[in-house]
Protein backbone atom coordinates (compact mmCIF):
# COMPACT_ATOMS: atom_id res chain seq x y z
CA UNK A 1 0.00 0.00 0.00
CA UNK A 2 1.31 3.34 -1.06
CA UNK A 3 1.49 6.09 1.49
CA UNK A 4 -1.61 8.82 1.85
CA UNK A 5 -0.15 11.78 0.26
CA UNK A 6 -0.39 14.73 2.61
CA UNK A 7 -2.12 18.34 1.60
CA UNK A 8 1.06 19.17 2.26
CA UNK A 9 3.39 18.14 -0.11
CA UNK A 10 1.55 18.88 -3.39
CA UNK A 11 3.26 21.61 -5.48
CA UNK A 12 0.64 22.83 -7.89
CA UNK A 13 3.45 24.12 -10.21
CA UNK A 14 5.12 20.74 -10.44
CA UNK A 15 2.28 19.63 -12.17
CA UNK A 16 0.64 22.22 -13.99
CA UNK A 17 0.52 20.79 -17.23
CA UNK A 18 -2.01 17.91 -16.70
CA UNK A 19 -3.47 20.70 -13.95
CA UNK A 20 -4.25 23.72 -15.52
CA UNK A 21 -6.58 22.08 -18.01
CA UNK A 22 -8.91 20.55 -15.33
CA UNK A 23 -9.11 23.84 -13.44
CA UNK A 24 -10.61 25.51 -16.49
CA UNK A 25 -12.41 22.67 -17.16
CA UNK A 26 -14.20 22.91 -13.90
CA UNK A 27 -14.42 26.62 -14.06
CA UNK A 28 -15.90 26.64 -17.57
CA UNK A 29 -18.95 24.06 -16.49
CA UNK A 30 -20.78 25.74 -14.07
CA UNK A 31 -23.18 24.15 -11.70
CA UNK A 32 -21.50 20.65 -11.31
CA UNK A 33 -23.22 17.44 -9.07
CA UNK A 34 -21.13 14.34 -8.36
CA UNK A 35 -21.21 12.60 -11.49
CA UNK A 36 -20.20 15.14 -13.99
CA UNK A 37 -17.21 16.17 -11.58
CA UNK A 38 -16.15 12.77 -11.62
CA UNK A 39 -16.16 12.24 -15.18
CA UNK A 40 -14.26 15.70 -15.36
CA UNK A 41 -12.01 14.36 -13.45
CA UNK A 42 -11.08 11.27 -15.05
CA UNK A 43 -10.94 13.42 -18.47
CA UNK A 44 -7.76 15.07 -17.10
CA UNK A 45 -5.81 12.43 -15.04
CA UNK A 46 -2.68 13.26 -12.76
CA UNK A 47 0.33 11.67 -14.16
CA UNK A 48 1.78 9.32 -14.15
CA UNK A 49 -1.24 7.80 -12.87
CA UNK A 50 -4.12 8.53 -10.22
CA UNK A 51 -6.44 11.32 -10.54
CA UNK A 52 -6.21 14.75 -8.64
CA UNK A 53 -8.49 15.10 -5.38
CA UNK A 54 -10.49 18.09 -4.75
CA UNK A 55 -8.16 19.99 -2.66
CA UNK A 56 -5.18 19.40 -4.93
CA UNK A 57 -7.95 20.89 -7.86
CA UNK A 58 -8.34 24.18 -5.16
CA UNK A 59 -4.46 24.57 -5.20
CA UNK A 60 -4.30 24.71 -8.71
CA UNK A 61 -6.91 27.49 -8.94
CA UNK A 62 -4.83 29.43 -6.44
CA UNK A 63 -1.61 29.22 -8.06
CA UNK A 64 -2.36 29.82 -11.17
CA UNK A 65 -5.84 30.93 -11.52
CA UNK A 66 -8.15 30.10 -14.58
CA UNK A 67 -8.73 31.13 -18.26
CA UNK A 68 -12.81 31.82 -17.27
CA UNK A 69 -13.60 35.14 -14.81
CA UNK A 70 -14.66 33.12 -12.18
CA UNK A 71 -14.22 33.85 -7.95
CA UNK A 72 -12.10 31.78 -5.91
CA UNK A 73 -15.47 31.38 -3.91
CA UNK A 74 -17.40 30.26 -6.84
CA UNK A 75 -15.05 27.70 -7.75
CA UNK A 76 -14.01 25.95 -4.73
CA UNK A 77 -18.39 26.46 -4.39
CA UNK A 78 -18.36 23.69 -6.56
CA UNK A 79 -15.87 21.61 -5.17
CA UNK A 80 -16.37 22.00 -1.67
CA UNK A 81 -16.25 18.36 0.54
CA UNK A 82 -19.02 18.39 3.73
CA UNK A 83 -20.33 21.75 3.40
CA UNK A 84 -22.40 20.47 6.02
CA UNK A 85 -19.61 22.00 8.33
CA UNK A 86 -19.73 25.18 7.37
CA UNK A 87 -23.63 25.57 7.07
CA UNK A 88 -24.39 26.64 11.12
CA UNK A 89 -22.42 29.51 10.03
CA UNK A 90 -19.06 29.59 11.64
CA UNK A 91 -16.04 26.99 11.27
CA UNK A 92 -15.79 24.77 13.92
CA UNK A 93 -12.55 24.13 15.29
CA UNK A 94 -12.21 20.61 17.95
CA UNK A 95 -8.57 20.52 19.77
CA UNK A 96 -8.09 17.71 22.70
CA UNK A 97 -6.30 18.40 25.54
CA UNK A 98 -2.99 16.12 26.54
CA UNK A 99 -4.41 13.21 29.12
CA UNK A 100 -4.28 13.97 32.58
CA UNK A 101 -5.61 12.13 35.72
CA UNK A 102 -9.25 12.57 35.92
CA UNK A 103 -11.58 13.49 39.51
CA UNK A 104 -14.39 11.16 37.96
CA UNK A 105 -14.68 7.52 38.89
CA UNK A 106 -17.52 6.83 36.02
CA UNK A 107 -18.38 3.34 35.39
CA UNK A 108 -19.13 4.24 31.65
CA UNK A 109 -16.05 5.89 30.58
CA UNK A 110 -12.84 4.69 28.32
CA UNK A 111 -9.73 4.34 30.18
CA UNK A 112 -7.60 5.05 27.14
CA UNK A 113 -4.60 6.12 28.86
CA UNK A 114 -3.18 7.89 25.65
CA UNK A 115 -5.69 9.89 25.46
CA UNK A 116 -7.45 12.61 27.92
CA UNK A 117 -10.00 10.80 30.46
CA UNK A 118 -13.18 9.18 28.44
CA UNK A 119 -11.87 9.61 25.16
CA UNK A 120 -10.69 6.76 22.40
CA UNK A 121 -7.75 7.01 20.46
CA UNK A 122 -9.51 5.48 17.07
CA UNK A 123 -12.11 8.25 17.37
CA UNK A 124 -11.33 10.87 13.68
CA UNK A 125 -10.68 14.05 16.50
CA UNK A 126 -8.54 11.94 19.04
CA UNK A 127 -6.04 10.98 15.80
CA UNK A 128 -5.83 14.00 14.50
CA UNK A 129 -5.19 15.60 18.06
CA UNK A 130 -2.59 12.24 18.34
CA UNK A 131 -1.08 13.14 15.45
CA UNK A 132 0.00 16.66 16.41
CA UNK A 133 1.50 15.27 19.79
CA UNK A 134 -2.21 17.54 21.33
CA UNK A 135 0.10 20.62 21.00
CA UNK A 136 -2.78 23.17 20.71
CA UNK A 137 -1.12 25.31 18.18
CA UNK A 138 -0.86 22.43 15.72
CA UNK A 139 -3.86 21.05 15.96
CA UNK A 140 -5.53 24.39 15.53
CA UNK A 141 -2.61 25.62 12.45
CA UNK A 142 -3.29 21.80 11.10
CA UNK A 143 -7.34 21.56 11.35
CA UNK A 144 -7.48 25.87 9.47
CA UNK A 145 -5.20 24.24 6.77
CA UNK A 146 -7.29 21.06 6.08
CA UNK A 147 -10.58 23.53 6.00
CA UNK A 148 -8.95 26.23 3.76
CA UNK A 149 -7.87 23.27 1.10
CA UNK A 150 -11.02 21.91 1.05
CA UNK A 151 -12.79 25.25 0.18
CA UNK A 152 -14.14 26.37 3.52
CA UNK A 153 -13.70 29.90 4.41
CA UNK A 154 -11.42 30.47 7.95
CA UNK A 155 -12.10 33.80 8.95
CA UNK A 156 -15.08 32.57 11.88
CA UNK A 157 -13.84 29.87 13.81
CA UNK A 158 -15.63 28.24 16.73
CA UNK A 159 -12.60 26.85 18.81
CA UNK A 160 -14.32 23.79 20.86
CA UNK A 161 -11.64 22.09 23.55
CA UNK A 162 -12.13 18.52 24.83
CA UNK A 163 -10.33 16.54 26.95
CA UNK A 164 -12.82 15.31 30.13
CA UNK A 165 -12.48 17.53 32.97
CA UNK A 166 -11.34 20.98 31.82
CA UNK A 167 -11.24 22.26 35.53
CA UNK A 168 -8.52 19.49 36.87
CA UNK A 169 -6.30 20.73 34.66
CA UNK A 170 -3.27 23.10 36.51
CA UNK A 171 -3.99 26.55 35.42
CA UNK A 172 -0.92 27.34 33.57
CA UNK A 173 -1.82 24.96 31.37
CA UNK A 174 -5.05 25.86 30.63
CA UNK A 175 -3.89 29.69 30.27
CA UNK A 176 -1.43 28.29 27.78
CA UNK A 177 -3.13 25.74 26.01
CA UNK A 178 -5.97 28.66 25.06
CA UNK A 179 -3.37 31.05 24.49
CA UNK A 180 -1.39 28.82 21.60
CA UNK A 181 -4.88 28.04 19.88
CA UNK A 182 -5.16 31.84 19.89
CA UNK A 183 -1.94 32.45 18.73
CA UNK A 184 -2.24 29.56 15.73
CA UNK A 185 -5.57 31.61 14.69
CA UNK A 186 -3.33 34.95 14.16
CA UNK A 187 -0.85 33.29 12.63
CA UNK A 188 -2.92 31.37 10.41
CA UNK A 189 -4.75 34.28 9.40
CA UNK A 190 -1.73 36.26 8.26
CA UNK A 191 -0.22 34.01 6.83
CA UNK A 192 2.67 33.12 9.39
CA UNK A 193 3.45 29.25 10.31
CA UNK A 194 5.32 28.69 12.86
CA UNK A 195 4.88 25.43 13.02
CA UNK A 196 8.41 24.53 13.37
CA UNK A 197 8.68 26.43 17.03
CA UNK A 198 5.97 24.46 18.61
CA UNK A 199 5.83 21.01 20.66
CA UNK A 200 5.38 20.61 23.82
CA UNK A 201 6.49 17.53 26.04
CA UNK A 202 6.09 14.06 26.10
CA UNK A 203 5.14 13.97 23.13
CA UNK A 204 3.93 10.60 21.83
CA UNK A 205 1.70 9.36 24.04
CA UNK A 206 0.89 6.19 21.95
CA UNK A 207 4.06 5.00 22.31
CA UNK A 208 4.82 5.09 25.19
CA UNK A 209 1.62 4.32 27.11
CA UNK A 210 0.26 1.55 24.42
CA UNK A 211 1.89 -1.43 26.62
CA UNK A 212 -0.20 -0.38 29.66
CA UNK A 213 -3.47 -1.84 30.53
CA UNK A 214 -5.41 1.60 31.67
CA UNK A 215 -8.53 -0.62 32.53
CA UNK A 216 -10.98 1.24 35.18
CA UNK A 217 -10.92 4.88 36.32
CA UNK A 218 -8.24 3.87 39.49
CA UNK A 219 -6.08 2.35 37.42
CA UNK A 220 -6.44 5.16 34.50
CA UNK A 221 -5.56 8.06 37.06
CA UNK A 222 -2.59 6.25 38.27
CA UNK A 223 -0.84 5.39 35.11
CA UNK A 224 -1.58 8.27 33.37
CA UNK A 225 -0.82 10.56 37.18
CA UNK A 226 2.38 8.31 37.43
CA UNK A 227 4.17 8.70 33.40
CA UNK A 228 3.16 12.94 34.12
CA UNK A 229 5.25 12.92 37.28
CA UNK A 230 7.68 11.08 36.02
CA UNK A 231 8.40 12.91 32.53
CA UNK A 232 7.29 16.14 33.90
CA UNK A 233 7.83 16.32 37.55
CA UNK A 234 5.17 16.53 40.92
CA UNK A 235 3.44 19.48 38.88
CA UNK A 236 2.68 17.16 36.21
CA UNK A 237 3.72 20.11 34.00
CA UNK A 238 6.38 20.88 31.47
CA UNK A 239 7.90 23.97 31.38
CA UNK A 240 6.77 25.15 28.03
CA UNK A 241 3.32 24.68 29.30
CA UNK A 242 2.78 27.67 31.15
CA UNK A 243 1.42 31.27 30.58
CA UNK A 244 0.09 34.12 32.14
CA UNK A 245 -2.74 35.72 31.67
CA UNK A 246 -1.05 39.01 30.26
CA UNK A 247 0.41 36.49 27.57
CA UNK A 248 -2.80 35.40 26.70
CA UNK A 249 -4.31 38.86 26.71
CA UNK A 250 -2.15 40.01 23.83
CA UNK A 251 -3.28 36.79 21.60
CA UNK A 252 -6.45 38.08 22.38
CA UNK A 253 -6.46 41.43 21.60
CA UNK A 254 -4.67 40.77 17.89
CA UNK A 255 -7.51 38.30 17.39
CA UNK A 256 -9.79 40.76 17.38
CA UNK A 257 -9.00 41.75 14.26
CA UNK A 258 -7.14 38.94 13.19
CA UNK A 259 -7.88 37.31 9.61
CA UNK A 260 -9.02 33.80 11.26
CA UNK A 261 -11.49 34.91 14.41
CA UNK A 262 -12.68 32.84 17.49
CA UNK A 263 -16.31 34.18 17.48
CA UNK A 264 -17.18 31.02 19.92
CA UNK A 265 -14.92 29.27 22.56
CA UNK A 266 -16.56 26.44 24.63
CA UNK A 267 -14.73 23.70 27.32
CA UNK A 268 -16.47 21.04 28.59
CA UNK A 269 -15.97 20.34 32.18
CA UNK A 270 -18.36 18.31 35.28
CA UNK A 271 -20.87 20.10 37.57
CA UNK A 272 -19.47 19.68 40.23
CA UNK A 273 -16.27 21.77 39.18
CA UNK A 274 -18.47 25.05 38.60
CA UNK A 275 -18.22 27.13 40.90
CA UNK A 276 -17.92 31.62 40.68
CA UNK A 277 -14.19 31.31 40.64
CA UNK A 278 -14.04 28.82 37.75
CA UNK A 279 -16.66 30.75 35.57
CA UNK A 280 -14.35 33.94 36.16
CA UNK A 281 -11.71 31.70 34.88
CA UNK A 282 -13.83 30.70 31.90
CA UNK A 283 -14.72 33.85 31.00
CA UNK A 284 -11.20 35.31 31.04
CA UNK A 285 -10.00 32.66 28.61
CA UNK A 286 -12.72 33.99 26.36
CA UNK A 287 -15.29 31.11 26.62
CA UNK A 288 -18.99 31.64 25.49
CA UNK A 289 -20.44 28.55 26.33
CA UNK A 290 -19.56 25.68 28.97
CA UNK A 291 -20.22 21.49 28.12
CA UNK A 292 -21.52 19.86 31.17
CA UNK A 293 -21.63 16.25 31.45
CA UNK A 294 -25.29 16.61 33.78
CA UNK A 295 -25.51 12.38 32.81
CA UNK A 296 -29.01 11.85 34.57
CA UNK A 297 -31.83 13.64 36.03
CA UNK A 298 -31.86 10.79 38.48
CA UNK A 299 -29.72 10.57 41.25
CA UNK A 300 -30.13 6.71 41.76
CA UNK A 301 -28.98 6.23 38.34
CA UNK A 302 -26.23 8.83 39.01
CA UNK A 303 -24.89 6.70 41.72
CA UNK A 304 -24.97 3.24 40.33
CA UNK A 305 -22.72 4.75 37.50
CA UNK A 306 -20.91 6.00 40.28
CA UNK A 307 -20.91 9.57 38.86
CA UNK A 308 -19.43 11.62 42.34
CA UNK A 309 -22.48 14.13 41.77
CA UNK A 310 -25.99 14.27 42.14
CA UNK A 311 -28.66 16.22 40.29
CA UNK A 312 -28.12 19.32 42.80
CA UNK A 313 -24.99 19.71 41.74
CA UNK A 314 -26.12 19.54 37.74
CA UNK A 315 -28.85 22.65 39.08
CA UNK A 316 -26.47 24.22 40.91
CA UNK A 317 -23.98 24.73 38.01
CA UNK A 318 -26.52 25.53 35.24
CA UNK A 319 -27.97 28.08 36.90
CA UNK A 320 -24.80 29.78 37.85
CA UNK A 321 -23.67 29.38 34.06
CA UNK A 322 -26.48 30.76 33.41
CA UNK A 323 -26.12 33.73 35.52
CA UNK A 324 -23.07 34.61 34.31
CA UNK A 325 -24.37 34.83 30.70
CA UNK A 326 -22.73 31.03 29.03
CA UNK A 327 -24.40 29.54 26.96
CA UNK A 328 -25.17 25.83 27.69
CA UNK A 329 -24.53 22.60 26.68
CA UNK A 330 -25.67 19.37 28.41
CA UNK A 331 -24.28 15.75 27.94
CA UNK A 332 -26.82 13.32 28.77
CA UNK A 333 -27.12 9.49 28.56
CA UNK A 334 -29.20 6.86 28.05
CA UNK A 335 -29.25 3.44 29.10
CA UNK A 336 -27.21 4.20 32.06
CA UNK A 337 -26.50 1.35 34.72
CA UNK A 338 -30.03 0.81 36.54
CA UNK A 339 -32.00 2.24 33.81
CA UNK A 340 -35.01 1.33 31.51
CA UNK A 341 -36.45 2.33 28.13
CA UNK A 342 -39.42 4.27 29.99
CA UNK A 343 -37.48 5.48 33.07
CA UNK A 344 -34.91 7.27 30.97
CA UNK A 345 -38.04 8.86 29.05
CA UNK A 346 -38.97 10.75 32.26
CA UNK A 347 -35.26 10.91 32.81
CA UNK A 348 -35.07 13.01 29.12
CA UNK A 349 -38.42 15.03 30.09
CA UNK A 350 -36.93 16.40 33.55
CA UNK A 351 -33.98 18.09 31.34
CA UNK A 352 -36.28 20.52 30.26
CA UNK A 353 -39.27 19.86 32.67
CA UNK A 354 -37.00 21.16 35.94
CA UNK A 355 -36.84 24.74 35.19
CA UNK A 356 -33.29 24.84 36.90
CA UNK A 357 -31.60 22.90 34.11
CA UNK A 358 -32.94 23.63 30.25
CA UNK A 359 -29.76 23.14 28.28
CA UNK A 360 -29.16 25.19 25.26
CA UNK A 361 -27.91 22.26 23.22
CA UNK A 362 -27.52 18.92 24.01
CA UNK A 363 -25.39 15.66 23.59
CA UNK A 364 -27.37 12.78 23.34
CA UNK A 365 -25.57 9.62 23.95
CA UNK A 366 -27.05 6.06 24.53
CA UNK A 367 -24.32 4.28 27.17
CA UNK A 368 -21.61 1.96 24.89
CA UNK A 369 -19.91 -0.36 26.64
CA UNK A 370 -15.85 -0.24 25.88
CA UNK A 371 -13.37 -2.92 27.22
CA UNK A 372 -11.42 -0.35 29.03
CA UNK A 373 -14.66 0.87 31.28
CA UNK A 374 -15.44 -0.74 34.70
CA UNK A 375 -18.96 -1.28 33.30
CA UNK A 376 -17.59 -4.42 31.95
CA UNK A 377 -17.59 -5.65 35.47
CA UNK A 378 -21.08 -5.16 35.99
CA UNK A 379 -21.82 -6.08 31.94
CA UNK A 380 -20.01 -9.34 33.06
CA UNK A 381 -22.26 -10.15 36.02
CA UNK A 382 -25.42 -9.30 34.12
CA UNK A 383 -25.85 -6.15 35.94
CA UNK A 384 -26.01 -4.02 32.95
CA UNK A 385 -27.47 -4.65 29.36
CA UNK A 386 -27.71 -2.67 26.35
CA UNK A 387 -31.00 -1.70 24.84
CA UNK A 388 -31.55 -3.00 21.58
CA UNK A 389 -31.74 -1.39 18.72
CA UNK A 390 -35.06 -1.61 17.98
CA UNK A 391 -35.53 -0.58 21.52
CA UNK A 392 -33.10 2.48 21.38
CA UNK A 393 -34.90 3.59 17.98
CA UNK A 394 -37.86 4.10 19.78
CA UNK A 395 -36.44 5.67 23.03
CA UNK A 396 -34.43 8.20 20.51
CA UNK A 397 -37.23 9.32 18.52
CA UNK A 398 -39.61 10.26 21.80
CA UNK A 399 -36.46 12.21 22.94
CA UNK A 400 -35.90 14.03 19.76
CA UNK A 401 -40.13 14.47 19.32
CA UNK A 402 -39.53 15.76 22.85
CA UNK A 403 -36.67 18.67 22.28
CA UNK A 404 -38.03 22.08 22.57
CA UNK A 405 -37.28 24.27 19.26
CA UNK A 406 -34.78 26.82 21.60
CA UNK A 407 -32.32 23.71 22.35
CA UNK A 408 -29.96 22.00 19.17
CA UNK A 409 -29.34 18.55 19.24
CA UNK A 410 -25.49 18.62 18.64
CA UNK A 411 -24.98 14.88 18.52
CA UNK A 412 -26.68 11.60 18.80
CA UNK A 413 -24.40 8.95 19.52
CA UNK A 414 -20.18 9.10 20.28
CA UNK A 415 -18.25 8.61 17.41
CA UNK A 416 -16.68 5.39 18.50
CA UNK A 417 -15.21 2.49 15.98
CA UNK A 418 -17.39 -0.65 16.04
CA UNK A 419 -14.45 -2.48 16.79
CA UNK A 420 -13.85 -0.48 19.92
CA UNK A 421 -17.58 -1.53 21.14
CA UNK A 422 -17.92 -4.38 23.16
CA UNK A 423 -21.66 -4.30 23.44
CA UNK A 424 -24.29 -1.81 22.31
CA UNK A 425 -25.69 -0.63 19.33
CA UNK A 426 -22.53 0.14 16.27
CA UNK A 427 -25.10 2.22 14.69
CA UNK A 428 -23.55 5.13 13.27
CA UNK A 429 -26.55 7.10 11.75
CA UNK A 430 -28.87 6.65 14.93
CA UNK A 431 -30.29 10.08 14.32
CA UNK A 432 -30.80 9.49 10.53
CA UNK A 433 -32.76 5.93 11.75
CA UNK A 434 -34.65 7.94 14.22
CA UNK A 435 -35.91 10.65 12.58
CA UNK A 436 -36.79 8.48 9.86
CA UNK A 437 -39.14 6.26 12.80
CA UNK A 438 -40.63 9.70 14.08
CA UNK A 439 -41.33 10.28 10.03
CA UNK A 440 -43.01 7.14 8.95
CA UNK A 441 -45.35 8.07 12.72
CA UNK A 442 -46.33 11.25 11.14
CA UNK A 443 -43.79 12.83 13.41
CA UNK A 444 -41.24 15.70 13.25
CA UNK A 445 -38.48 16.79 15.54
CA UNK A 446 -38.22 20.82 16.11
CA UNK A 447 -35.25 21.52 17.49
CA UNK A 448 -32.86 24.12 16.34
CA UNK A 449 -30.87 21.51 13.98
CA UNK A 450 -33.77 19.98 12.11
CA UNK A 451 -35.07 23.08 11.54
CA UNK A 452 -31.82 25.42 10.20
CA UNK A 453 -32.09 26.80 7.16
CA UNK A 454 -28.52 25.84 6.17
CA UNK A 455 -27.71 26.53 2.52
CA UNK A 456 -30.87 27.35 1.10
CA UNK A 457 -32.41 30.45 0.10
CA UNK A 458 -34.81 32.80 1.54
CA UNK A 459 -37.15 35.78 1.24
CA UNK A 460 -36.10 38.31 3.82
CA UNK A 461 -38.97 40.30 3.23
CA UNK A 462 -41.15 36.85 4.65
CA UNK A 463 -38.94 36.40 7.55
CA UNK A 464 -41.35 35.73 10.88
CA UNK A 465 -40.31 37.13 13.84
CA UNK A 466 -41.06 34.46 16.63
CA UNK A 467 -40.75 34.48 21.00
CA UNK A 468 -40.10 31.87 22.87
CA UNK A 469 -40.19 31.99 26.73
CA UNK A 470 -39.36 29.99 29.73
CA UNK A 471 -39.05 30.81 33.08
CA UNK A 472 -35.80 29.46 35.07
CA UNK A 473 -34.63 29.99 38.72
CA UNK A 474 -32.24 33.00 37.18
CA UNK A 475 -34.97 34.41 35.58
CA UNK A 476 -37.31 34.16 32.35
CA UNK A 477 -35.36 33.41 28.95
CA UNK A 478 -36.75 34.54 26.04
CA UNK A 479 -35.56 32.73 22.39
CA UNK A 480 -36.21 35.28 19.83
CA UNK A 481 -35.91 33.77 16.14
CA UNK A 482 -36.15 34.48 12.82
CA UNK A 483 -37.89 31.83 10.44
CA UNK A 484 -39.65 31.56 7.35
CA UNK A 485 -43.11 30.28 6.58
CA UNK A 486 -42.22 26.80 6.74
CA UNK A 487 -40.43 27.02 9.77
CA UNK A 488 -36.92 26.85 8.64
CA UNK A 489 -34.75 28.75 10.83
CA UNK A 490 -32.85 31.87 9.91
CA UNK A 491 -31.32 33.59 13.10
CA UNK A 492 -32.00 33.46 16.70
CA UNK A 493 -30.95 35.48 19.85
CA UNK A 494 -31.26 34.12 23.51
CA UNK A 495 -31.89 37.34 26.01
CA UNK A 496 -31.50 36.88 29.89
CA UNK A 497 -33.64 38.71 31.97
CA UNK A 498 -32.62 38.25 35.86
CA UNK A 499 -34.85 38.14 38.74
CA UNK A 500 -32.13 39.98 40.49
CA UNK A 501 -28.49 40.57 41.05
CA UNK A 502 -26.12 37.43 40.26
CA UNK A 503 -22.71 36.81 41.49
CA UNK A 504 -21.26 38.66 38.51
CA UNK A 505 -21.49 42.81 39.89
CA UNK A 506 -20.86 44.09 36.10
CA UNK A 507 -23.93 42.27 35.17
CA UNK A 508 -26.12 44.08 38.06
CA UNK A 509 -29.39 45.65 36.56
CA UNK A 510 -28.69 44.39 33.32
CA UNK A 511 -30.70 41.50 30.06
CA UNK A 512 -28.14 39.87 29.50
CA UNK A 513 -28.02 38.30 25.58
CA UNK A 514 -26.37 34.34 25.69
CA UNK A 515 -25.74 33.87 21.81
CA UNK A 516 -27.08 35.51 18.98
CA UNK A 517 -26.38 33.35 15.50
CA UNK A 518 -27.12 34.00 12.15
CA UNK A 519 -27.47 30.49 10.03
CA UNK A 520 -26.65 29.94 6.36
CA UNK A 521 -23.25 29.00 4.69
CA UNK A 522 -20.25 30.68 6.46
CA UNK A 523 -19.09 33.47 4.26
CA UNK A 524 -16.25 35.70 5.02
CA UNK A 525 -16.25 38.65 6.65
CA UNK A 526 -17.32 41.69 4.85
CA UNK A 527 -18.69 39.64 1.89
CA UNK A 528 -22.69 39.79 1.14
CA UNK A 529 -25.21 36.64 -0.60
CA UNK A 530 -28.19 38.07 -2.09
CA UNK A 531 -30.01 34.60 -0.97
CA UNK A 532 -28.23 33.93 1.93
CA UNK A 533 -28.42 34.93 5.70
CA UNK A 534 -24.91 35.92 6.62
CA UNK A 535 -24.48 39.69 6.70
CA UNK A 536 -27.84 40.87 5.68
CA UNK A 537 -28.43 42.54 8.68
CA UNK A 538 -30.32 40.07 10.65
CA UNK A 539 -28.56 40.46 13.91
CA UNK A 540 -28.60 43.97 14.18
CA UNK A 541 -32.35 43.58 14.01
CA UNK A 542 -32.55 41.03 16.65
CA UNK A 543 -30.10 43.11 18.70
CA UNK A 544 -32.50 45.94 18.54
CA UNK A 545 -35.58 43.48 19.58
CA UNK A 546 -33.76 42.30 22.45
CA UNK A 547 -33.30 46.09 23.77
CA UNK A 548 -36.64 46.89 22.95
CA UNK A 549 -37.48 44.30 25.51
CA UNK A 550 -35.13 44.48 28.01
CA UNK A 551 -35.99 48.76 27.92
CA UNK A 552 -39.96 47.50 28.19
CA UNK A 553 -38.87 45.37 31.51
CA UNK A 554 -36.96 48.06 33.02
CA UNK A 555 -33.24 46.99 32.67
CA UNK A 556 -30.88 49.23 33.22
CA UNK A 557 -28.75 48.45 29.49
CA UNK A 558 -27.90 45.32 27.74
CA UNK A 559 -24.63 43.28 28.12
CA UNK A 560 -23.37 40.45 25.69
CA UNK A 561 -21.02 37.37 26.53
CA UNK A 562 -19.12 38.40 23.00
CA UNK A 563 -16.34 35.99 22.06
CA UNK A 564 -13.15 37.22 21.20
CA UNK A 565 -13.43 37.94 17.60
CA UNK A 566 -16.89 38.86 17.69
CA UNK A 567 -16.13 42.19 19.97
CA UNK A 568 -15.73 44.38 17.15
CA UNK A 569 -19.01 43.78 15.57
CA UNK A 570 -20.38 44.50 18.85
CA UNK A 571 -18.87 47.75 19.24
CA UNK A 572 -20.36 48.50 15.62
CA UNK A 573 -23.66 47.57 16.64
CA UNK A 574 -22.89 50.28 20.10
CA UNK A 575 -21.59 48.42 22.69
CA UNK A 576 -18.66 49.11 24.49
CA UNK A 577 -16.06 47.27 26.39
CA UNK A 578 -16.68 45.68 29.96
CA UNK A 579 -13.97 43.94 32.14
CA UNK A 580 -15.64 40.00 31.10
CA UNK A 581 -18.65 41.83 28.58
CA UNK A 582 -19.77 44.50 26.68
CA UNK A 583 -22.47 46.73 27.37
CA UNK A 584 -25.13 49.10 25.27
CA UNK A 585 -28.27 51.23 26.59
CA UNK A 586 -31.14 49.47 26.13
Amino acid sequence: MQPRRRRSDFDPHAHREALAPLVDAVARAGALDANSLDRLVKRHPRPPAGLFSKSEIIAGFRAFGCAADVSEAEFVARLRLRPVRTLSGVTPVTVLTRPHPCPGTCVFCPSDVRMPKSYLADEPGAQRAEDQRFDPYLQTWVRLDAYRAIGHPVDKIELIVLGGTWSAYPEPYRIWFTRRCFEALNDFGAGRDRRADAGAAPSNYRARLAPIDGRGSDRYNAVVGAFLARELGSGRLHASERSDWSDLERAQRENETAGCRCVGLAFETRPDHVDERELRSLRRLGATRIQLGVQSTDDAILAASLRGHDVAASRAAMGQARAAGFKLHAHWMANLPGATPEGDRQDFARLFGDPALRPDELKLYPCLLVESAPLAALHARGQWRPYDDDTLTDLLADCLAATPRYCRLTRVVRDFSAHDIAAGTRTANLREVAERRLAAAGRSCSDIRAREIRGDAFDRRALVLLATTYATPVGDEWFLEYATRDDRLVAFLRLSLPAGPGFVSELSGRAVIRELHVYGASLPLGTRDALGAQHAGLGRALLDEAARRARARGYAGLAVISAVGTRQYYRAQGFTDGELYQHRAP
